[in-house]
């Protein structure tokens, strides 16, 4: 059995993160702005600032990286390619956006449309972000016999 390659997994993780923070650009402050900033107005907080957003990308980078290892650790059962790396977003997306991200809309009162709309969004990012990090994944070669 090949073992995880370490520096592949980083790559390719370290780009599916980008991707996901690409898209979490995209979802959040270019396709739902409005609805966005109509939410920090209704909550008196301020929009996101630079801070928050190097903090958030340096995040998605290190959730890239898992997604990538995740996806490298279950690529001996589901075998290599889009399948299995759509299997390894999807449980980041789970994790990530539909559950701690559905329960944090739903404290703040967040409307359900919105939410969805984030769900849907977030979906596509990760789908995308997971495809391109297992693309640039390759197992070490076997040691010969």
């Amino acid at each position: 059995m090949n073992k995880i390659n370490v520096g592949r997994v980083l790559l390719g993780g370290l780009v599916a993160g980008l991707v996901i923070s690409i898209g979490n650009f995209l979802t959040n402050r270019v396709l739902l702005r409005d609805a966005m900033n109509a939410e920090f107005a209704r909550l008196h907080v301020p929009e996101p600032g630079s801070d928050f957003i190097v903090k958030a990308v340096v995040l998605t980078l290190v959730l890239g990286i898992a997604i990538v290892y995740l996806y490298a650790a279950i690529r001996p059962r589901f075998g290599a390619g889009v399948k299995t790396a759509i299997c390894a977003g999807l449980m980041a997306w789970f994790f990530a956006i539909v559950y701690a991200g559905g329960v944090l809309g739903m404290v703040f009162g967040m409307p359900l449309d919105l939410i969805a709309k984030r769900i849907v969004l977030g979906l596509i990012a990760y789908a995308i972000g997971a495809i391109v990090g297992a693309w640039l994944y390759k197992e070490e070669p076997s040691p010969s016999a």
